[in-house]
């Protein structure tokens, strides 16, 4: 599965770099109208109180049909606002938010984002055939 992801300040990128995983996308001013031709996990920085960075928004204009689930880099110090362009992404876009990690993240959180990315299908396959 292809990790798109957006790093306003940095965090992000270094979280993306100690995956390891191969498949990914940076979003940038430059790239912000590319237009993605398969579907996509987005990881995203959130700005201000609690918003989605203008050229994520930007992005997913262009993107939307392919977003499969979002995960969201914040501050604690934010209290409620934590990570929350996840959120609104995914409520938004009706996509699972996978997780949130703090700033560039833990190896703890390296190691669950990249597990969830790999298994992705499978775990969602689980979910949609899972009767309650």
């Amino acid at each position: 599965m292809k990790v798109v992801f957006y790093s306003f300040t940095g965090n992000v990128r270094r979280f993306i770099q100690r995956t390891k995983l191969k498949d990914t996308f940076e979003i940038t001013n430059s790239t912000l109208t590319e237009k993605m031709k398969e579907p996509f996990i987005l990881v995203t920085s959130t700005i201000g109180f609690g918003e989605i960075p203008p050229v994520v928004q930007e992005f997913l204009n262009h993107n939307q049909e392919y977003i499969q689930g979002v995960a969201a880099s914040g501050n604690r110090n934010w209290g409620r606002n934590f990570a929350k362009a996840g959120q609104l992404i995914a409520q938004a876009y009706n996509v699972p938010l996978l997780m949130k990690f703090e700033l560039h993240g833990t190896q703890k959180d390296t190691i669950e984002f990249r597990d969830k990315v790999v298994n992705f299908h499978e775990n969602n396959r689980a979910k949609i055939l899972q009767s309650y």
